[in-house]
């Protein structure tokens, strides 16, 4: 640790244990939404009529073969943020996004579940795993002088990149559950 100290690096777990976290987190996700949007679309169509019919239309036709691939992909983006903070020792913008990035999705998994009165997929993990892991490991990036002040223009980076990396890996999803 005073090595670590000394030259301002974190320990892999802090980089990498992303990706760990993740995948924990969409595990969880994998196995629940499916069933979940089966069950609970048709009531949130009810509720929710200014919603366009088109996003209602694309969460019933994901089944559980096109969210498993979309999760797959994302897998390949989360993988490459925690190796570029581990090539860098947790200094990369991309990993310090994707690791600010990664906790917000854990809140707002929270405010989905209090939305809708329900375990909504992700919920379980996001209080145990991912909002602790997140202020965990930033803590860590904090005692080394490492973690960038988060300005309004990271978190809009941040919101941005997430939307992002969500439409690429349900879009590469969809080409290839389709071409199968």
């Amino acid at each position: 640790m005073e090595e670590q100290q000394r030259t301002g690096t974190v320990p892999a777990g802090v980089t990498l244990g992303l990706f760990a976290a993740w995948a924990l987190h969409d595990a969880e996700e994998t196995a629940m939404m499916p069933r979940w949007l089966r069950t609970h679309v048709p009531e949130l169509r009810k509720s929710a009529p200014r919603v366009p019919e088109a996003v209602w239309t694309r969460l019933e036709a994901t089944d559980g073969r096109r969210f498993a691939a979309a999760v797959g992909v994302m897998a390949v983006l989360v993988g490459a943020a925690a190796a570029e903070g581990h090539r860098t020792g947790g200094r990369s913008a991309t990993y310090q996004t994707a690791l600010g990035a990664f906790g917000a999705h854990g809140v707002v998994h929270l405010a989905q579940a209090a939305a809708t009165r329900s375990l909504t997929p992700g919920a379980l993990t996001s209080p145990l795993v991912v909002i602790p892991f997140t202020a965990w490991a930033r803590g860590r990036l904090r005692e080394q002088g490492i973690l960038r002040p988060t300005r309004p223009r990271d978190i809009a980076a941040g919101a941005l990149g997430a939307v992002a990396a969500l439409a690429v890996s349900h879009g590469v999803a969809h080409l290839l559950v389709r071409r199968r």
